[in-house]
C-alpha cells in the first residue's frame, strides 16, 4: 500500500509539472503586452492611407479640447510670449487693437468684447477652422469636397475638377470674365500634390469690418490667401496645416496650424449640432457682462 502511495504521489507530481511547463512554454510564446496592442493604440494605423481620399468623420486625435483653440491660432495663440507675436502690419496692429477679445492676453469683459459671434454672425473662413475645431465630415467625388463643421452646422466647398483659383480684383474675385461677390468662405480650389496630400489655396473672404481670424482677435481682410495642406498619413490620421497670408494685415506670411493631428471615426457616428443662439448670447452677456465686477470695479482695458 505504501508503495502505491507513493507512487500515486508520484504520478499526480508529474502531471503537475508537466502543466505548469506547458503553461510556462505558452506565456512564452506570447507576445509581450506592449506588443500585442493595436495599430490605433499606438497612434499608427496598421492600413495605409487610400490614394486620393481624405473623406470621412474626423475629430482632433488629441480630443475635442485641442480644438478649441481659445487663446487664439493653435500655432501662434495670443499668449503674450515674445515667439507669438505676428508680424503686423502698421495697419494690422491698429484693426487688432481696435477689436476686443474674450480670450487671449489682451481678453476683456464679456460685456466689453465685439466680436461678430456675439451677434452670431457667420465665423467665416479660415476662423471656421479655428473655432471649435472639432468633429468634421469630409466628403468628396472627383469633383469637389465637401467639409462639414459642427459648429453651426456649416459647410464649404473645395473644386478639385481641375479649375483655376480665382483672381483677385476690386470688389471680389474675377471667374471666367465676371467679378464674383466676396464670401465668408471664400473660393477654394485643391491640387492633388500627391496621392496621400492635398493642397488648397484659398480667396475672396469677407473684409476686416466683418471678420476676424481667430477668437484673440486677430484681423484678416479682403487680401488674405489662405494655404491648406491635408496630409493623410495613414488610413486613421490626418494632419492639417494652414499659412496666413495677408499683406493688408502682415509683413509676410505665417503659419497658423502646423500638422494639426485628426483621427478617423466610426462612419456611422451620429455627430451633434453645436450652434450659436442670440438668446444664449444675450442671456451670458445679462450674468456675467456687466464691467463693474472686474477687480475695483474697473473692466480691464485692452
Amino acid at each position: 500500500m505504501a508503495n502505491r502511495f507513493k507512487f500515486t504521489l508520484m504520478l499526480i507530481s508529474v502531471a503537475l509539472f508537466a502543466s505548469w511547463l506547458t503553461f510556462a512554454q505558452s506565456k512564452a510564446q506570447q507576445p509581450a503586452a506592449n506588443e500585442h496592442k493595436s495599430a490605433a493604440d499606438s497612434g499608427h494605423s496598421s492600413e495605409a492611407a487610400p490614394r486620393h481620399d481624405i473623406s470621412g468623420t474626423w475629430e482632433p486625435a488629441n480630443g475635442p479640447q485641442d480644438g478649441v483653440q481659445a487663446d487664439g491660432v493653435k500655432a501662434m495663440p495670443n499668449d503674450g510670449k515674445p515667439q507669438h507675436q505676428l508680424p503686423y502690419t502698421p495697419y494690422g496692429l491698429q484693426v487688432f487693437k481696435s477689436h476686443h477679445a474674450l480670450e487671449g492676453a489682451d481678453a476683456v469683459l464679456p460685456g466689453e468684447f465685439n466680436d461678430p459671434r456675439d451677434k452670431c454672425e457667420p465665423l467665416g473662413f479660415p476662423r471656421m477652422n479655428f473655432y471649435n475645431l472639432r468633429e468634421t465630415q469630409i466628403l468628396q467625388n472627383p469633383y469637389k469636397i465637401v467639409m462639414l463643421y459642427q459648429y453651426a452646422t456649416t459647410w464649404r466647398v473645395i473644386w478639385t475638377d481641375g479649375r483655376p483659383l480665382p483672381k483677385l480684383v476690386d470688389g471680389g474675385v474675377l471667374v471666367n470674365g465676371e467679378v464674383k461677390e466676396p464670401r465668408y468662405y471664400g473660393y477654394s480650389v485643391g491640387t492633388w500634390v500627391d496621392d496621400t496630400t492635398l493642397k488648397v489655396e484659398t480667396i475672396g473672404m469677407m473684409g476686416e469690418d466683418r471678420v476676424w481670424l481667430d477668437t484673440a482677435g486677430r484681423p484678416i481682410s479682403d487680401q488674405l490667401r489662405v494655404e491648406e495642406t491635408l496630409h493623410r498619413v495613414d488610413r486613421d490620421h490626418l494632419e492639417w496645416s494652414v499659412i496666413i497670408n495677408d499683406p493688408k494685415m502682415y509683413t509676410k506670411p505665417w503659419v497658423a496650424m502646423n500638422q494639426f493631428p485628426m483621427k478617423l471615426e466610426d462612419p456611422h457616428r451620429d455627430v451633434m449640432e453645436q450652434y450659436c443662439s442670440p438668446s444664449e448670447m444675450e442671456r451670458y452677456n445679462q450674468l456675467f457682462g456687466n464691467p463693474s465686477s472686474a477687480p475695483g470695479g474697473q473692466a480691464p482695458k485692452k
